[in-house]
C-alpha cells in the first residue's frame, strides 16, 4: 500500500474504514464522529490506489454534501479538483436523472422530459383530482398535499395502498378506490406529457435496472459505490443499490441508525439494520469518538438513545473534556419558557457566543410562534428554517414555469401557470388555450393564433415573440436564455405582485446561478433536484457584522451544530408528537428525533418544557391544560442533567409536603364504593 501521510490524521476506526479493501462495508457513524471526513478520505484513498475517479459513485442526500466531500478529497489527490471532478457525485435523484438522460429511449422516455418539484406535482395531481370529480360539495376528499403524501409513500415503501392507508392515513380508507383511480390517471397524464416527478426518477431507474443487460452494464461502470446517510434511504433506493451491486460487491454505506428521522418520506431504518443480511460478508466499523460535544452532553444523549427498541450498540465519547451539565428546565407556561430562552440567549451572547452560534430547536414549526413575537419585540434578529423554500416563492415558480415551457412544450402545468399571469386569462381561458396548443401538436408559437380576450392580446403576442425567439436556440447557455425570459417576465411581475423590487433581485440571483451551466436543461435539473433553501443560499457571503439567532425545526437542523442549543416544548404531545405514537416504530423515530436535536449541541444544551399550555392566546382566556415532560427524559436520563425551574413553576406546583403514612387517601376513595 502506498504511504499516505494524511491517513495519520484519522483515528484508528476511521482509518480502518478508509483503507478497507474490497467487499461490502457498513460504517456506523455516531453523531459528530467525522463521517464526512471518513467518506472524503475514502474517495481520496481509492484514487491513490489506482481506482479511476469516473469509476467511483458517491451518493449523498444533498448536492452540497457531495461537493463538500469531493472538495475535501481533492486536497489529498495529486491533480486535486480536476481528478475528483470526474467522480460521479450527487443525490440519488440527480444520479437517476443523469442515467435516464443518457438512456432515455431504452428506458421508455422521450429525450426532453421535464422534472417537476413537489409543489408542481401537487398542482398536477390536483388538476386530475378535479377532472375526475373527486372534489364535490358534501364530500371531504383528501386535499392535494395529503394525496401526494399517500402516493409518494406507497411507491417508495413498496407497500400496497391499503396497507399505507391503514397504517398512516386511516381516515382516508373510505377513499381507497377513488385514490387508486386518481393515481392511475395521474401517472397516465404525466407519461403523456413527458413529465417526471421526484418519485418517477427513482422508479424509472429501479425498473430500468430489472433488465439483466442494463443491470450488468450500469453496475460495471463503477468499481466502488459509497453512500452517505444510509439510514435515510427508502426501499426503492436500497433496491437500486442492490441491483447496481449484484456482481461487484464493493459498496460502502455510512449512516447512524440513531438519526433515522424521515419515516414520513418512507425512509426506513431497516435498510441499515439489515445491510449485513443484504450484502453477505459485510465488515462493520463503528465510529464512536465524537468531535462535537462535551462529555456531559454525550452522557445524557447516550442514555436517551439507549431506550431505542432496536439499534446498533454504541456509546459516544469525546476527548474534548468536561463542561456544564445539560439543563432540564421546567417552565410555568409558554411565556415563561420564551422568557427563559431569551434570558439565556442574551447571557451567552454577553459571554462572547454570537447569536448565529446559538439555535432554538422544536418539533413543529408552530412551536416557535410565541417566541418569535418576543424576539421581535426585544429587537433580537433571527432566521427561521423549515418554512417556505426559495423555489416555493410565487415569482420564482413563475420563472421556472416559463423555463420549463421552453424546455418541454408538452408541460401543461407550466402552460397553465404562465397563461394565468396574463390579465384577462383565468383558469377556464387558460384551459381553452392549452387545448388549442394541444390541437397544434404543442407547437409553442401556436399560442399566437389562440383567440384571446382583448385584455390579454398584447401579452399573448409578447409571449409568442419570446417563444419564437428562444425555442429554436435552446442550445444557448442557460444564462442567456434566462436573461431573455426575465426581460419578458418583469412587466408581468410588476403587474401581479406588490413590492416587486426584492422579487426582481431573486430573478437576478437565478441568472447568476445559471452562469455556470452550459444548457437550460442542466440548470433546471440541478435547480429542481437540489433547490436552494432560501435566497440566502444563492446570495454572496454575509457581512461580518450580520448576526442572528437560529430558529429551526429538528428535521431542518439535522447535520448541523451550534455552540448552544435550546430544545423547547419538550413536553409529551409536542415531543413526541401526539400524532406519531401509534406504534413502537413511530415512537422509536420520535426518540431518534429527540436524540438528533440534543446532539446538535457543542458546549451548552438546554431542554425546556412548559408545565401549562393555554388552549388559546394567553391573556385572552384561562383555558389551559397541564402537560408532562417528554417521556424520553426518564429519571435515568435526568440524573445526568441539572434540573431546575423557571418562571412561576414553584407557584403552580405549590409547597412540598411529607406524606402522612396514616392518611390512606386511596383507601378512603375505594371505601366510597363499598
Amino acid at each position: 500500500m502506498q504511504a499516505l501521510a494524511w491517513i495519520e490524521e484519522l483515528n484508528a476506526r476511521q482509518r480502518e474504514a478508509v483503507t478497507h479493501g474490497n467487499g461490502p462495508l457498513l460504517v456506523v457513524a455516531g453523531a459528530g464522529s467525522g463521517k464526512t471526513r471518513t467518506l472524503a478520505y475514502r474517495v481520496a484513498y481509492l484514487i491513490s490506489q489506482g481506482v479511476m475517479p469516473e469509476r467511483i459513485l458517491l451518493l449523498t442526500f444533498t448536492r452540497r454534501a457531495a461537493e463538500e466531500m469531493l472538495k475535501r478529497a481533492a486536497d489529498h489527490t495529486i491533480n486535486q479538483s480536476q481528478t475528483t471532478r470526474r467522480v460521479w457525485g450527487g443525490t440519488f435523484h440527480s444520479f437517476a436523472n443523469r442515467v435516464l438522460r443518457m438512456y432515455a429511449r431504452p428506458a421508455g422516455l422521450a429525450a426532453g422530459f421535464s422534472v417537476i418539484d413537489r409543489t408542481d406535482a401537487e398542482d398536477f395531481l390536483n388538476v386530475v383530482r378535479n377532472e375526475l370529480g373527486l372534489v364535490r360539495k358534501g364530500r371531504r376528499f383528501p386535499q392535494k398535499s395529503i394525496c401526494m403524501d399517500i402516493y409518494s409513500r406507497k411507491v417508495n415503501s413498496s407497500e400496497d395502498l391499503r396497507q399505507v392507508l391503514t397504517r398512516h392515513y386511516p381516515w382516508c380508507l373510505e377513499w381507497e378506490a377513488d385514490l387508486t383511480s386518481l393515481f392511475k390517471s395521474y401517472v397516465d397524464r404525466k407519461q403523456k406529457q413527458n413529465v417526471l416527478d421526484y418519485d418517477d426518477l427513482l422508479l424509472y431507474l429501479y425498473y430500468f435496472l430489472e433488465d439483466p443487460q442494463v443491470e450488468r452494464a450500469l453496475g460495471d461502470r463503477f468499481d466502488h459505490i459509497l453512500v452517505d446517510e444510509y439510514q435515510d434511504t427508502n426501499r426503492i433506493q436500497a433496491g437500486i443499490l442492490r441491483r447496481l451491486r449484484s456482481s461487484n460487491h464493493n459498496i460502502m454505506a455510512v449512516g447512524d441508525d440513531a438519526q433515522s428521522i424521515y419515516g414520513f418520506r418512507a425512509a426506513t431504518v431497516r435498510n441499515m439494520l439489515d445491510f449485513a443480511q443484504e450484502f453477505p460478508g459485510t465488515t462493520i466499523v463503528t465510529l464512536d469518538q465524537n468531535y462535537r460535544s462535551l462529555q456531559p452532553i454525550l452522557e445524557t444523549t447516550n442514555r436517551v438513545i439507549a431506550q431505542a427498541y432496536e439499534r446498533f450498540s454504541k456509546d459516544l465519547w469525546t476527548a474534548r473534556g468536561d463542561g456544564q451539565k445539560p439543563q432540564l428546565i421546567t417552565c410555568g407556561n409558554e411565556s415563561d419558557e420564551d422568557e427563559e430562552v431569551v434570558r439565556l440567549v442574551l447571557e451567552h451572547y454577553e459571554q462572547g457566543i454570537p447569536l448565529r452560534r446559538q439555535a432554538v430547536l422544536f418539533r413543529a414549526a408552530s412551536h416557535s410562534a410565541s417566541l418569535e413575537l418576543i424576539l421581535t419585540g426585544r429587537n433580537i434578529p433571527f432566521r427561521k428554517y423549515g418554512g417556505l423554500r426559495f423555489l416555493e416563492a410565487a415569482h420564482v415558480k413563475d420563472m421556472i414555469s416559463l423555463l420549463r415551457l421552453i424546455q418541454n412544450p408538452h408541460d401543461e402545468v407550466a402552460w397553465f401557470r404562465v397563461l394565468q399571469l396574463i390579465s384577462g386569462i383565468g383558469p377556464l381561458t387558460a384551459t381553452q388555450a392549452i387545448n388549442h396548443v394541444a390541437r397544434h401538436g404543442f407547437e409553442p408559437i401556436s399560442i399566437g393564433s389562440f383567440h384571446a380576450p382583448p385584455a390579454a392580446r398584447t401579452e399573448i403576442a409578447r409571449l409568442t415573440t419570446l417563444l419564437t425567439e428562444v425555442m429554436p436556440i435552446r442550445t444557448d447557455p442557460a444564462a442567456t436564455t434566462i436573461e431573455r425570459v426575465v426581460a419578458f417576465y418583469v412587466p408581468l411581475l410588476r403587474q401581479n405582485y406588490e413590492n416587486p423590487q426584492p422579487r426582481q433581485e431573486d430573478l437576478d440571483h437565478l441568472t447568476q446561478l445559471a452562469t455556470r451551466y452550459d444548457s437550460l436543461q442542466s440548470f433546471l435539473d440541478d435547480l429542481i433536484l437540489d433547490p436552494p433553501l432560501s435566497t440566502a443560499d444563492v446570495a454572496g457571503a454575509p457581512l461580518k457584522d450580520e448576526d442572528w439567532l437560529v430558529l429551526s425545526t429538528i428535521h431542518s437542523a439535522k447535520g448541523l451544530e451550534w455552540d448552544v442549543v435550546y430544545l423547547i416544548h419538550a413536553a409529551d404531545g409536542c415531543l413526541p408528537s401526539d400524532m406519531s405514537t401509534g406504534s413502537k416504530e413511530e415512537i422509536d423515530e420520535e426518540l431518534r428525533l429527540t436524540y438528533v436535536a440534543m446532539t446538535r449541541a457543542r458546549d451548552f444544551l438546554y431542554v425546556l418544557w412548559p408545565l401549562r399550555f393555554y388552549g388559546r392566546t394567553p391573556g385572552v382566556t384561562e383555558r389551559h391544560i397541564y402537560s408532562q415532560c417528554c417521556r424520553f427524559l426518564t429519571r435515568t436520563v435526568a440524573t445526568t442533567m441539572e434540573e431546575r425551574a423557571a418562571g412561576r413553576t414553584p407557584e403552580i406546583l405549590g409547597p412540598s409536603f411529607t406524606a402522612d403514612p396514616t392518611n390512606d387517601i386511596a383507601g378512603r376513595i375505594r371505601d366510597i364504593w363499598k
